[in-house]
């Protein structure tokens, strides 16, 4: 209980520190779309942070011109997942946001071929114009919601595909059922990962549940621990792939340091990761009669 409560002092302490950061940017652009109303702001250095209310979380902070920087915690962590597939061929990101994850993708798999499904409009357009994010021959934006985009999906054709979609305060719920992580793992390829970003258990009331529904749908989970972040990664794989926390280390660490990225990634996983071996009876499958949605 202490631990928990140091925790949590923790936590509200970096809260609070990002409460007096936002205080110290300039909003450079604000709009109402049709889902958010989307704030840009910038800092005194040059970083530019996305927001989907003045206060709210930050969905994205880029350092223009600098795809290689990665402010956010989360997006270092998710990386970990190219450890956990092939070198990728064909990627699927989930949510553009300032397009962090996308562009830096782009610069370190020219090769690959990147799919990005964004709902607004709106946050595409302020990509492009705040966060220097650039389509091309090989990374392309499909407007619309990407649950939709994922069934049209008729076969595996990913090697990795990231589901970072936040509205102002979670996920959106049509994007946590079993119904849509099944046309997820449909369009999967059998040696790929899923990776899926998520509020920790402390800020997410639902977060049993969101892992319980994971576990039901894929063969193996494995969970990262963001550290000095809200957030836990899921490592989804349509497969039995164990590993221990030493074993995928290893393989983290030799991809950043071939791809010479500014951060480890074998040191990632030695802080946060654990193997989510038994279904969590504390949460429920999300299904989509939870919706009230028929399909």
């Amino acid at each position: 209980m202490k631990a928990c409560l140091t925790l949590r002092a923790g936590l509200s302490a970096l809260a609070a520190l990002s409460v007096i950061a936002c205080a110290a940017e300039t909003v450079v652009h604000e709009k109402r779309s049709h889902y958010n109303t989307i704030f840009v702001t910038e800092d005194s250095n040059g970083l530019r942070t996305l927001l989907f209310e003045r206060r709210g979380a930050r969905q994205s902070v880029v350092k223009p011109g600098d795809p290689d920087h990665l402010e956010l915690s989360y997006t270092r962590a998710a990386f970990v997942g190219l450890a956990l597939c092939e070198e990728p061929r064909r990627v699927l990101v989930v949510g553009l946001g300032g397009g962090t994850l996308p562009t830096f993708l782009r610069k370190h798999y020219p090769n690959a071929a990147i799919d990005v499904a964004e709902i607004d409009p709106d946050v595409v357009d302020v990509a492009k114009k705040f966060f220097g994010f650039r389509e091309d021959e090989r990374m392309r934006v499909h407007v619309g919601d990407g649950r939709a985009f994922i069934e049209d999906v008729r076969q595996p054709q990913y090697d990795m595909i990231f589901l970072d979609a936040f509205g102002a305060e979670s996920v959106p719920a049509h994007l946590t059922t079993q119904e849509f992580l099944q046309a997820v793992r449909r369009a999967v390829k059998p040696n790929g990962v899923v990776i899926g970003n998520v509020w920790g258990p402390f800020s997410n009331r639902l977060y049993a549940s969101m892992l319980r529904t994971y576990q039901e749908t894929f063969d193996e989970v494995l969970v990262m621990d963001v550290f000095g972040d809200f957030n836990n990664i899921f490592f989804a794989l349509p497969r039995k792939q164990r590993l221990s926390r030493s074993e995928l280390a290893l393989a983290a660490r030799k991809i950043s340091a071939a791809k010479q990225f500014r951060f480890d990634l074998g040191d990632l996983v030695e802080y946060g990761f654990f193997h989510a071996n038994e279904k969590n009876q504390d949460g429920r499958v999300l299904r989509d009669s939870d919706l009230g949605r028929s399909r």
